[in-house]
C-alpha cells in the first residue's frame, strides 16, 4: 500500500488519485509513502527471529490485525516525488535537501494519526496502581456476588454495575462514564461510605479487570485485585471474555437476542466482491456501519455519489477532507467497488489448512475520516458511545438534504407528506394540515401479545430466581402481531394542551395521521425504545412479525370529508403583560453561559442526550428540569433533537446550518430558533415568519413589530393551530414551501422488504447493531468486518426495516 502527501496541503491521496491532485493544485512536490509486507527469516533454531522493536517502521498507520506477527514484519519506505516527471530522491537526503523540507519530511514521518488524537488513550497505556490498593480494608460481611444475574442494589439496573471492593455492594455507575446506563448510585455510596476502589462487573478476565477509584477520580490498576475479588467469592480464572468483547457476564440475561440476531452458532459462508465489503467498528461504531451498508444498497444513492465519482472528485474544495459529498463518494466506493472484498486465493486457501493459519486478509474498509467528517460538532456521534441508529438516520439525511449533489436529491426516495387530521372532540369540526417526514414509526402494541400466559408464567419465574440470587430463566419474548402495530399507528391520539379554536378555549382533542404521499422507499422503525421507572431508558425486547410485503395503502390520505366542518382560523389568545418590559423574557435574556447546570444533569442522568437536555433547559429559560422535560418529550421525534444548540446572534441572519428538514435549502428562512420560540407565545407560524423577515431576524423588534401590526393577526392564514403543533413528530411545516411544493415520489401504497438494521441490548446506549440485506435474491449479515450469507435472518427481531415500493 502506498500514499503520496502534498508537501504544500499535508493531504494524503492513493495512487489513482495523485494525478488528479497534481492537475487541480499545480502542486508539485510530494513525500511518497510505501509501506512493505515481509515474511520474517527464520533464525538458526527454526523458529523465526527473536521479537525486536522494529526500526524500519516509523509511520503511525494502523497495522493489518490479520496479520500473524510472529510470521511477518513490516517496513516502510519513504522518498520525494517531484511531478510531472516523477523524480525519486530517496530519504534520509540531507545533502540535497534544503534545511526546511528535511524538517518537513522529518516532522511528516514522525506525525501521530489524527485519529488517534480523537481516540481516547487507552486506559491501559497509562493506568497507575491505586495508592489504597495495598491497604484496602474488606469487610467481612459474608457477601457472596454470584456469577451472573446482578443488578443494582438501589435500583433494578442490570448493566454499567460496579462491586465495590470494601463492602460488596453492586451498585450502577452514571450513564456518561462509558456509555452505558446508570443513576450514579456507586458514586453515592462512596460519598455516603469513603469505600474508594470498585471494579466494572463484566470486565473481569483472568488477565484482570477495569478498576475505578472514586477518591482519585480516575481508572486505576488494582495490583491485589485477584485477592480483593476473591474476598467475595470470586475466581477471576474462571472468569472470561467471549469472542465480540462481550463477556458471558454481560449477556447472559439475554443471550438469545445477541444469539439468534449474529446468528450465532452456525456456519456462515464468506461472501466477497463489490457491495460485499464490510466496515471496521471503530469502537461503538457499529450504528455507522449498519446505516451506511443500508444506504449504500439503495440504487438511487449509488448512482448519486458512487456513480458520479469522477464529477465529485474533479470539483471537490482544495481540502476534500470537509467535503461532505467527497466522503460520501470515497465511502460508496469503498463499499461498492470490490476493491476491499476479495476471496483468498486457492492457493492460499490450501496453504492455510495445511499450516492450520489465518494469511494476511487486507478486507474491509476503516471509516475513520467519514465519522470524524459527519459527526464534528455533534456531541453525540463525535464520541465513542454507542447512539441510536434511527437518530443517525435521520442525521445522515439531513446533511444530504443540505449538500445537494445533482439535480435530483437522493434522500427525495424517503419523503413523503403526513396529513394530519386533528379534531375538537367537543364541536367536532377539524382541521388539516401536512408535513414531511422520513420514517414511519410503529408503536409495539404491547397489549396484543399472543403469548400473555407464557410472559406472566416467565415473569413470575424470573422473579423467584431473583429473590434466591440463582440465574434467570430462558428468555420469554412477546410476540406482537404487525397488524396490531399497525392498527395502533393509524388510530387517532390525544392532543395534550388542545386549544379549540371553536370553542375559544382549552378542550379535549384528537389527532390521526395519514399518508399524504408514499414514499419509493419505506424506513419503518418500531418504537422499541422506552422508559422504565425512575425514567430509565429500557428496551422493550419483543418479537413482531414484520411481513416480507407489505401494503398500507388503506393509510392514503383523503383530506376533508363531505359533512366535516372546519376549525376556524382563530389563533389563541395572547397574554399581554402589563409592563411591555417584561417582553424582554427569558430567552432574550439568558446567555448560554448561564444554563443551568444542574437541571442539565438531572435531565442527563435519565438518559437523554447531552446537547439536547441544554437545549430544553435553554428554550424553556432556566424555569428547572420538570419543564425542560416536557419539552424534551415534545421535541423527542425531531431530527437535529440531539444536535448542538446554535443561538444565532440578535439581528443576523442565521446560516445555512439553522435551516430544518421541511426548510432545506429555502432562501431568506428565519432561523427556526426564532421562529419556535415566537410560536411557543401563541403567534401564528407564518406571522412569525413574516415579522422575523421584516426585521432582519431581530427577535426582539419581531414581537415590537407583530404588536404594532394587529390587523394582520386576523387576515393570516395560518399553517395550523399552535397548541397542536408543540405535538407534532417533526415540526417539519410546509407553510414555507412555496409554490415549488416538496420534493415527493408519490406512488403506490405496496411494498417489499429487503433490509433491516437490528440492536443488541437493552438501551440505544450499549449494545450492538448488525444489518441484514437482501442481495441477488439471497438475504446476507452485515456484522461490522464479517459479511456473509444469512442462514436464519431474524426479521422478527429488528428496529429499523427497509421496503422498497413494488411498482404498480
Amino acid at each position: 500500500s502506498c500514499l503520496y502527501v502534498c508537501m504544500n496541503t499535508f493531504l494524503g491521496f492513493g495512487r489513482e488519485h495523485i494525478e488528479r491532485h497534481y492537475r487541480k493544485t499545480g502542486q508539485c512536490v510530494y513525500l511518497h509513502l510505501k509501506r512493505h509486507v515481509i515474511e520474517k527469516v527464520p533464525g538458526a533454531s527454526g523458529g523465526a527471529l527473536p521479537k525486536r522493536r522494529n526500526a524500519k517502521l516509523f509511520l503511525d498507520l494502523e497495522t493489518n490485525s490479520d496479520l500473524n506477527n510472529d510470521d511477518f514484519e513490516y517496513e516502510d519506505e519513504a522518498k520525494l516525488v517531484i511531478f510531472p516527471d516523477h523524480y525519486e530522491i530517496l530519504l534520509p537526503n540531507i545533502e540535497e535537501l534544503p534545511a526546511l523540507v528535511t524538517i518537513a519530511c522529518d516532522a511528516l514521518l514522525s506525525a501521530k494519526s489524527p485519529y488517534r488524537k480523537q481516540d481516547p488513550d487507552s486506559w491501559e497505556e497509562e493506568l497507575q496502581a491505586s495508592k489504597h490498593a495495598k491497604t484496602l480494608v474488606q469487610l467481612d460481611n459474608g457477601v457472596r456476588i454470584p456469577p451472573s444475574g446482578w443488578k443494582c442494589s438501589k435500583c433494578d439496573l442490570r448493566e454499567n454495575l460496579w462491586l465495590n471492593l470494601t463492602d460488596g455492594s453492586v451498585l450502577c455507575g452514571k450513564w456518561f462514564f462509558d456509555g452505558s446506563g446508570g443513576n450514579g448510585h456507586a458514586m453515592e455510596h462512596y460519598k455516603e461510605t469513603g469505600y474508594p476502589l470498585a471494579v466494572k462487573l463484566g470486565t473481569i478476565t483472568p488477565d484482570g479487570a477495569d478498576v475505578y477509584s472514586f477518591d482519585e477520580e480516575e481508572p486505576v490498576l488494582d495490583p491485589h485485585i485477584a485477592k480483593h475479588l476473591a474476598h467475595f467469592g470470586i475466581d477471576m480464572l474462571q472468569m472470561q471474555v467471549t469472542e465480540n468483547g462481550l463477556r458471558d457476564n454481560d449477556i447472559k440475561p439475554r443471550v438469545s437476542e445477541w444469539e439468534v440476531i449474529q446468528e450465532a452458532g452456525v456456519k456462515l459462508k464468506p461472501m466477497y466482491g463489490p457491495g460485499y465489503t464490510g466496515m471496521k467498528n471503530l469502537g461503538n461504531s457499529c450504528y455507522l456501519n449498519a446505516v451506511m451498508q443500508a444506504i449504500f444498497s439503495i440504487p438511487e444513492f449509488q448512482r448519486a455519489y458512487v456513480g458520479n465519482l469522477p464529477r465529485i472528485f474533479d470539483y471537490s474544495p482544495l481540502d476534500p477532507t470537509q467535503d461532505f459529498n467527497t466522503q460520501m463518494a470515497k465511502l460508496g466506493h469503498g463499499l461498492l467497488s470490490g476493491q476491499y472484498s476479495k476471496p483468498p486465493m486457492k492457493s492460499e486457501l490450501i496453504e492455510q489448512v495445511m499450516k492450520e493459519e489465518h494469511k494476511p486478509q487486507h478486507n474491509g474498509i476503516s471509516p475513520r475520516m467519514f465519522k470524524a467528517f459527519i459527526s464534528k460538532g455533534h456531541p453525540e456521534f463525535s464520541s465513542n458511545r454507542q447512539q441510536d441508529a434511527q437518530e443517525f438516520f435521520l442525521h445522515l439525511i439531513n446533511l444530504v438534504e443540505r449538500n445537494p449533489v445533482g439535480s435530483e436529491n437522493p434522500s427525495d426516495v424517503f419523503r413523503f407528506l403526513v396529513e394530519e387530521r386533528t379534531q375538537c372532540c367537543q364541536s367536532r369540526k377539524v382541521r388539516y394540515t401536512e408535513r414531511v417526514d422520513y420514517i414511519m414509526q410503529l408503536p409495539v402494541a404491547m397489549e396484543a401479545a399472543t403469548n400473555k400466559d407464557e410472559l406472566i408464567a416467565y415473569e413470575l419465574k424470573r422473579r423467584e430466581a431473583e429473590a434466591a440470587r440463582r440465574p434467570p430463566p430462558e428468555l420469554v419474548r412477546a410476540k406482537i402481531p404487525f397488524s396490531a402495530c399497525l392498527q395502533a399507528f393509524s388510530e387517532p391520539n390525544n392532543v395534550e394542551d388542545f386549544w379549540s379554536s371553536a370553542l375559544q378555549a382549552k378542550s379535549a382533542g384528537v389527532k390521526t395521521s395519514r399518508f399524504a404521499s408514499f414514499p419509493e422507499y419505506l424506513v419503518v422503525q418500531i418504537k422499541k425504545f422506552t422508559f422504565g421507572l425512575d425514567w430509565i431508558p429500557k428496551k422493550l425486547d419483543v418479537s413482531v412479525d414484520m411481513p416480507d410485503f407489505l401494503d398500507i395503502s388503506h393509510l392514503r390520505a383523503r383530506g376533508l370529508q363531505p359533512g366535516e366542518e372546519e376549525l376556524p382560523d382563530i389563533a389563541p389568545p395572547i397574554i399581554i403583560p402589563d409592563d411591555p418590559k417584561e417582553m424582554k423574557f427569558n430567552w432574550r435574556l439568558l446567555d448560554p453561559s448561564n444554563i443551568d447546570e444542574s437541571s442539565v444533569m438531572q435531565l442527563a442522568e435519565m438518559g437523554f442526550p447531552l446537547e439536547a437536555c441544554r437545549k430544553a433547559v435553554y428554550y424553556t429559560g432556566n424555569l428547572g428540569a420538570e419543564v425542560a422535560f416536557n419539552w424534551i418529550i415534545a421535541h423527542m421525534e425531531e431530527p437535529d433533537f440531539a444536535e448542538p444548540l446554535v443561538i444565532p446572534a440578535f439581528g443576523e441572519v442565521a446560516s445555512s446550518g439553522a435551516a430544518v428538514f421541511g426548510a432545506v435549502g429555502l432562501d431568506n428562512q428565519p432561523p427556526e430558533e426564532m421562529v419556535a420560540i415566537i410560536i411557543s407565545m401563541g403567534f401564528q407560524r407564518n406571522l412569525a415568519i413574516q415579522a422575523l423577515k421584516a426585521t432582519n431576524n431581530n427577535l426582539e423588534r419581531a414581537l415590537e413589530w407583530i404588536f404594532s401590526h394587529p390587523e394582520l393577526e386576523e387576515e393570516t392564514e395560518p399553517a395550523l393551530d399552535m397548541m397542536d403543533m408543540e405535538n407534532n413528530a417533526n415540526a417539519n411545516i410546509l407553510a414555507e414551501t412555496g409554490s415549488e411544493g416538496p420534493r415527493i415520489k408519490d406512488g403506490s401504497g405496496r411494498y417489499e422488504l429487503f433490509g433491516f438494521i437490528s440492536h443488541m441490548g437493552t438501551s440505544t446506549m450499549s449494545g450492538h447493531y448488525v444489518c441484514h440485506l437482501k442481495k441477488e435474491g439471497r438475504w446476507v449479515i452485515y456484522n461490522d468486518l464479517r459479511v456473509c450469507a444469512s442462514e436464519r435472518p431474524p426479521k422478527d427481531l429488528g428496529y429499523i426495516y427497509f421496503y422498497r415500493r413494488i411498482p404498480s
